[in-house]
């Protein structure tokens, strides 16, 4: 069975050898449903991991399984005995980081007439 590369700063990950944090993190954000993972906890409510599976549409276990690892690792998510996946301190803070690029996707949007998808100002405007 083939090993899990981990991903930290300090490691080589795709597309750099250097170990610089922000390669590694753009190669952990860049994995197949971490962003949708870190989107739907992004509320502060606790999922559990069926939850998580039907809200993202997550079709194979293995595969959430593996990027809620990693995320775990990264001490992005964690899991609490019987409270499902949440986000860390971390999570947040890196919620809050993605904010300013979040937003130029919303204006990226609106400028070629796709309002509809400028989700992240309307997700702002509900949790206010």
């Amino acid at each position: 069975m083939a090993t899990r590369k981990i991903i930290e700063p300090g490691k080589s990950v795709r597309n750099s050898r250097s170990g610089q944090a922000i390669m590694a993190l753009l190669d952990l954000l860049g994995r197949r449903w971490a962003l949708r993972i870190l989107w739907e906890l992004r509320t502060g409510e606790r999922l559990s991991f069926r939850a998580l599976q039907e809200t993202c549409q997550i079709s194979s276990p293995n595969a959430l399984n593996t990027r809620l690892k990693e995320l775990r690792h990264a001490g992005i998510v964690d899991l609490q005995n019987g409270g499902g996946y949440g986000l860390t301190l971390t999570g947040h803070a890196l919620l809050k980081a993605l904010g300013p690029l979040a937003s130029w996707a919303d204006d990226w949007a609106r400028s070629v007439g796709r309002e509809d998808l400028a989700c992240y100002s309307r997700s702002r405007e509900t949790a206010e």
